[in-house]
């Protein structure tokens, strides 16, 4: 599969980019780029999608993503809107690996370091302190210029690969592999925003698969080749983060989260929440609520 590339901006006087986004969904496709990504997003909530890794995302989230690694941020369609100019959405940081030098990355002092850019392959979560400590980081990146702005980005970095392994989680699977072909793109993209669109109504395959002119059984192949899972169980994934979200708001009864979240019975949603989630519903619910 070959995601959208992006071409990420530079300039004369700096060797890596920072930007800052006060709106969300900037880029809202399936895409990678040579450059590693550290991105700190500061407000709102969606479905992250990391490789083959689907999963919830909410305020505070920090992932390193490495190079040529398919990802994006789906915000959900009830974002708070604000007026221009007043938060930071999210904070973007791209780099090459060889930033600081080939020599450097091969020194021994570096060992922790090439191996965390190594498992950022996969897409690197961070939790606890560590993701507090490259939060901090980060912000000092913004307030930074010249030799400095280097250095508190290593920081970053070093954090992050001597950070406790139960803080720094690795996404996308050990096996999966994207693979590059033009025809691709827009293919995915569309199987995506579809099933984003209708994920709350029963999708028959005869309809999503006509949305990318393949029959059927063909689309069940092509899918799973591209993606390494089902579409059934990519479809019962975005479900299950939606259920999440709609647990966390706690304005609806389990019941009628089920059915607004896509499945047609309550022991279909608790078998399937479950297993991807590790905790029943009502766990879930008070696992988060103890956590807030």
């Amino acid at each position: 599969m070959k995601p959208h590339l992006l071409k990420v901006p530079s300039g004369a006087d700096h060797s890596f980019s920072f930007r800052e986004f006060r709106q969300p969904n900037i880029n809202n496709r399936w895409h990678y780029h040579p450059e590693l990504e550290l991105i700190h997003i500061h407000r709102g909530s969606g479905t992250q999608f990391m490789g083959d890794h689907i999963q919830r995302f909410s305020a505070d989230t920090i992932v390193l993503v490495g190079s040529n690694l398919p990802h994006f941020w789906r915000y959900d369609d009830d974002f708070p809107e604000i007026e221009s100019g007043e938060l930071l959405c999210s904070t973007v940081i791209h780099f090459t690996e060889n930033l600081w030098g080939d020599r450097f990355m091969q020194l021994p002092e570096n060992r922790l370091l090439r191996t965390a850019l190594e498992q950022s392959g996969r897409g690197l979560f961070l939790e606890g302190q560590t993701r507090d400590r490259v939060a901090l980081l980060v912000n000092k990146i913004r307030h930074s210029e010249g030799t400095y702005r280097l250095i508190h980005l290593l920081e970053c970095l070093v954090a992050i690969a001597t950070g406790d392994s139960r803080e720094v989680l690795p996404l996308s699977s050990l096996g999966f592999r994207h693979q590059s072909s033009e025809t691709e793109t827009e293919r995915i993209n569309t199987i995506y925003e579809y099933a984003f669109d209708h994920f709350r109504e029963k999708i028959p395959l005869e309809a999503i698969a006509a949305k990318v002119g393949l029959v059927p059984s063909s689309f069940c192949r092509y899918f799973k080749s591209k993606t390494g899972k089902p579409f059934t169980d990519f479809l019962l994934e975005i479900r299950v983060g939606y259920a999440c979200k709609l647990l966390l708001e706690n304005q609806l009864n389990n019941k009628q989260i089920c059915y607004e979240s896509g499945f047609n019975n309550f022991t279909s949603f608790h078998k399937h929440f479950k297993i991807i989630t590790g905790v029943s519903p009502q766990a879930y619910q008070k696992l988060y609520a103890r956590r807030g």
